[in-house]
């Protein structure tokens, strides 16, 4: 199975949190790599979209759609804070 980048994941995202997320900087909560989520590895050919540290490897979010509704964890993808 070959992976994508982030970007593939842009539509769910900005679904689910109402703004363009590609660009938002975060750091795997495993390795401490920091990344954009248009950076990360994304496998689409699962039961959701499994997304993985381009360091490490380990998932750091998981988009599955039950029963017609879109969840996303991002438990292991430790966002950015906005600078004001």
């Amino acid at each position: 199975m070959e992976p994508v980048d982030g970007n593939a994941i842009a539509g769910p995202l900005f679904e689910h949190f109402g703004s363009e997320m590609t660009a938002v900087a975060g750091s795997c909560a495993h390795c401490g790599k920091r990344s954009q989520i248009a950076e990360l590895v994304v496998y689409t050919k699962a039961p959701g979209r499994v997304v993985r540290c381009p360091n490490c490897g380990n998932i750091v979010l998981v988009l599955v759609q039950i029963r017609g509704t879109l969840r996303v964890d991002v438990t292991a993808f430790r966002m950015a804070q906005a600078q004001t």
